[in-house]
């Protein structure tokens, strides 16, 4: 990793003042993001209306049968297609949050929920790989992942540019991560209330989040791409221990 190229060394009282400077833009910008999650909340909602057909461990479900009896459903468009041997590793990488937040989302009424492409065989065997407890269903074989702008079609894929994040642009896979939300009323309709796509899916990376404030980031301007370092979590090699200095060192 490279060291901070323009680090200061500063007294006290000067760390303080500028510190107290960004807090201010730390809060006005905390603020901001309140409006905007009372503005995401006030979207109009979509109706439901196709009846799509999920394989569970527990056999075939609509979409509805997923909240659990929850007024709210939160899913991850986890990228993992037919044929592929693994999952992508982003969307692995979104998911190794997962199994510590879904206690707390159903105290708030949200079920969580990983959907893919691939077949739930598939889904199952990396799920046990990985060591995850959250409920993952397949939507193979349905147009649940298209419809949800998170897969793309052959001819889609060969006209140069698909539409993925409400914008069209070139797209190098099939597939796309993103997350989305339902609600279910009392009558037992299921409503689209929210998506996000692209750098919109950080929400779940709490481990991008807790990098932002080290002081070497996430010290990946110097990778072919952002996230070159990432790996399975079953894949990387063993963390070096540092060297013990010291007068007990042995």
């Amino acid at each position: 990793m490279n060291a901070p190229t323009e680090s200061r060394v500063v007294s006290r009282e000067l760390w303080l003042a500028e510190r107290h400077a960004l807090l201010a833009r730390e809060k006005e910008l905390t603020r901001q993001s309140d409006e905007l999650a009372r503005e995401r909340r006030a979207l109009p909602w979509l109706h439901v209306d196709t009846p799509y057909v999920f394989r569970t461990p527990d056999g075939p479900r609509r979409l509805g049968d997923l909240f659990e009896g929850r007024r709210q459903l939160l899913v991850q468009h986890f990228m993992f297609a037919p044929g592929w041997e693994e999952g992508c590793k982003g969307c692995s990488f979104m998911a190794d949050h997962l199994d510590g937040m879904q206690m707390h989302l159903a105290q708030r009424d949200v079920t969580l929920l990983v959907v893919s492409r691939a077949p739930l065989e598939q889904l199952e065997a990396f799920r046990h790989r990985m060591g995850w407890q959250f409920r993952w269903v397949s939507s193979h074989g349905s147009d649940f992942n298209h419809d949800f702008g998170v897969h793309f079609t052959p001819d889609e894929m060969a006209s140069g540019a698909v539409t993925y994040n409400y914008q069209r642009q070139p797209f190098a896979h099939e597939e796309a991560p993103g997350i989305s939300t339902f609600f279910r009323d009392d009558a037992g309709t299921v409503f689209h209330t929210y998506s996000r796509y692209g750098r919109g899916v950080e929400v779940m990376m709490g481990t991008y989040q807790l990098l932002d404030l080290t002081p070497l980031g996430r010290d990946e301007e110097s990778l072919a791409y952002g996230m070159e370092w990432l790996r399975h979590h079953d894949r990387y090699a063993p963390a070096k221990k540092a060297a013990a200095t010291g007068c007990c060192a042995g």
